[in-house]
């Protein structure tokens, strides 16, 4: 019998903290397989732009050999294959914002940085961190009309359980967030903040292919892997990210140089807590992050209910802030800015996006497979066919 976590990450807690005194009884119980994503599925069938400009250049035997993707490595130092990256990545913009103007009646703005968090919606993934973020660009553009902001688009969708009160009140405030926001015409079609709605395979295939910045934001030592933090990359996103779940080995074959890492990692969280953890001290010492949560406590953006959001609040102020928000968000505020200025540079972000791509052959689902096949399941498995 075997036991495994599904990243190196996630294998270690559950070795040193979850299931220590059974690692010491059976030492070799417990291992490793990191989850892997399929290139059929998230590249081939979702993105046919990269799938057609791959066939060019290296042939498509990474379809079913993932690690060939390093053979466009070289040409990240290119500039006739960076235009033509982009160029693929326009296309697959214009699809998404048809998508957009479909459901929701929206027009989007291309030449923004398309930002985007898509997932379960859940208070350890943090998608209060990012309405955070996106309130504290929306108070920046209030105070200097003027000011150069890089444009961006911040997109959420995701489902929350059905009994899960908290979630479905993020949801409330991401989307009342969006509406304050996109109707202020001193935002000026620089900042866009968006939900949307029934989020399903079928709409990531659409998203996943048009992301420029892939939020990973979870809480150090609470996501197990993550499979979407993989999609994003291979399709050529560029992560902001904590240390947690797939994104730690995601680093070391990307290189964080091309990664936005923040945050306290899982031992920082474990120390912060242990040594008695105060939120409201980091709300006393950082004024941005004090006027967005009034502005949410006040009723700024629900003035018909204004103590609507008061649970959200309270959970961070109150209640201990059990997901650390409050201790990372200057972190993800500056990593968010590094991102925004790097953005600016087209021909380097660009080389940064073919390498996150070019490097993600280990997170394939084949070796993930053959992994299990060979050392848990103890059979021979045949190469993967089309």
């Amino acid at each position: 019998h075997s036991v495994n976590g599904v990243s190196a990450m996630h294998s270690e807690i559950l070795v040193e903290r979850v299931f220590k005194d059974f690692h010491e009884l059976y030492p070799t119980k417990i291992n490793n397989k990191t989850n892997g994503v399929t290139p059929r599925r998230w590249v081939m069938q979702c993105n046919p732009a990269l799938r057609g400009l791959l066939k060019k250049q290296i042939g498509e035997e990474w379809i079913l050999d993932l690690d060939q993707l390093r053979k466009i490595e070289p040409l990240a130092d290119d500039a006739k294959f960076r235009k033509k990256w982009r160029e693929m990545r326009l296309q697959n913009k214009k699809e998404l914002a048809a998508h957009v103007k479909k459901i929701m009646g929206m027009d989007l703005n291309l030449e923004t940085m398309f930002d985007v968090h898509i997932k379960r919606i859940h208070e350890y993934k943090r998608q209060l961190m990012n309405v955070l973020h996106v309130i504290t660009l929306y108070n920046r553009i209030l105070d200097n009309p003027e000011a150069e902001i890089v444009p961006r688009t911040v997109f959420f969708a995701g489902k929350a359980a059905p009994g899960y009160h908290m979630a479905k009140l993020i949801i409330k405030l991401i989307n009342c967030v969006a509406d304050t926001v996109n109707a202020d015409p001193k935002v000026g079609g620089r900042l866009m903040a968006l939900f949307l709605p029934n989020y399903r395979v079928s709409q990531a295939e659409l998203l996943i292919p048009a992301t420029d910045l892939s939020e990973q934001i979870s809480m150090s030592g609470m996501e197990a892997s993550g499979t979407g933090n993989m999609k994003f990359a291979l399709n050529g996103a560029l992560t902001i990210g904590t240390m947690d779940g797939a994104n730690v080995e995601m680093s070391e074959e990307i290189g964080e140089e091309n990664m936005f890492i923040f945050g306290h990692d899982a031992d920082g969280i474990q120390n912060l807590k242990a040594g008695g953890y105060d939120p409201v001290s980091y709300v006393r010492e950082d004024s941005e992050l004090c006027r967005a949560l009034d502005m949410i406590r006040s009723g700024a953006f629900s003035p018909s209910s204004p103590d609507l959001f008061k649970p959200l609040t309270d959970s961070l102020l109150c209640w201990g802030d059990q997901y650390c928000v409050l201790a990372d968000y200057r972190s993800y505020v500056d990593k968010q800015q590094e991102a925004a200025n790097l953005y600016l540079d087209q021909e380097e972000w660009t080389r940064r996006s073919i390498l996150n791509t070019a490097r993600m052959g280990k997170f394939s689902s084949d070796r993930s497979i053959a992994e299990y096949a060979r050392d848990i399941w103890g059979v021979e498995i045949g190469a993967p066919t089309l």
